[in-house]
């Protein structure tokens, strides 16, 4: 047995408490920069808070000429750009999970679309948001005159932007999110539940279905509002995309704001009211993705309960 000397010891004791120390200090600072964030941006936002309270929740109009503000008309585009991007992004994030975690295609290609998969998360918003402008707003709008000449449903979908533009952008964009998510929940079950279930006669597709993502739920439904809360937060992609009017939409065609937009498109300018409207229009974003991503790392595998 080796015996270190007592100087020794005591430096690795020191090393110890050095460390746990330093963990407290990295962690009681990112608490503290939470708090002052939120501080910060509701000191701003306190004459907005004053004058309008709680019915800019419920008043449409946004008029930074009268000084008239509301954010109903922002959550709306917000909620349904969000909804449509995860009835797209759903689907397609939970599909790809499967099919790159299972012994579904040979392990060469899944290798290989791993990654693939994986950096869509890593291009950038304005890429996303010059190719919506550039190729989706128009073919979105050639499919709406198809569509009313076949008679089949009357969408007017603009050029220069739509509520479903912006859903399918944000779509797009949350689906690796989904499924990175999602595959680690995959992977993580023990191979012994893939091994029973086709041991006893079952078909992989109700391996998959029955035993496979029941397992999986709490880890791929964390996926999920994780990637509605980077969809209710994005800001670049949707400005170019959206159409940018303050008012509700009548359908899915019509343009549209969303909260994170409406931050980008006119804090630059702002002056003097508009400027505490914006920072109240950051605080309720702010809480929303906060509450967003607590239910995420609650429901989250191995998380308290």
């Amino acid at each position: 047995m080796t015996f270190l000397p007592p100087s020794w010891s005591r430096l690795t004791l020191w090393g110890e408490q050095g460390f746990w120390r330093l963990t407290q200090v990295a962690g009681l600072a990112v608490v503290t920069l939470l708090v002052g964030i939120v501080v910060q941006i509701g000191s701003l936002a306190w004459p907005a808070i004053e004058r309008f309270g709680f019915s800019f929740w419920l008043t449409v109009i946004w008029d930074p000429v009268r000084g008239e503000y509301g954010a109903l008309a922002l959550l709306w585009g917000t909620a349904i750009s969000s909804l449509l991007a995860l009835l797209i992004a759903v689907p397609m994030g939970v599909g790809t999970a499967i099919l790159l975690s299972e012994d579904i295609l040979p392990l060469s290609l899944r290798r290989g679309l791993t990654p693939c998969v994986d950096l869509l998360a890593g291009i950038p918003s304005v890429v996303y948001g010059y190719w919506g402008a550039v190729v989706l707003n128009p073919w979105l709008h050639q499919l709406g005159i198809w569509l009313s000449g076949q008679g089949w449903i009357t969408l007017r979908i603009g050029t220069s932007g739509s509520l479903l533009a912006a859903g399918c952008l944000l779509g797009i964009m949350i689906v690796p999110i989904i499924s990175a998510v999602g595959r680690q929940s995959l992977l993580a079950l023990p191979p012994e539940w893939r091994e029973a279930s086709l041991a006893v006669g079952a078909s992989r597709w109700t391996t998959i279905w029955r035993v496979l993502l029941p397992g999986a739920r709490s880890g791929i439904g964390a996926g999920i509002l994780l990637g509605l809360a980077r969809a209710m937060a994005e800001a670049m992609a949707v400005t170019m995309v959206i159409g940018n009017a303050n008012r509700l939409p009548r359908s899915l065609g019509d343009p549209s704001n969303t909260l994170a937009a409406v931050l980008a498109n006119q804090f630059a300018e702002a002056t003097g009211l508009q400027v505490a409207a914006l920072m109240y229009v950051g605080l309720i974003l702010f809480g929303l993705v906060l509450v967003v991503g607590l239910v995420a790392e609650g429901i989250r595998p191995g998380s308290p309960h």
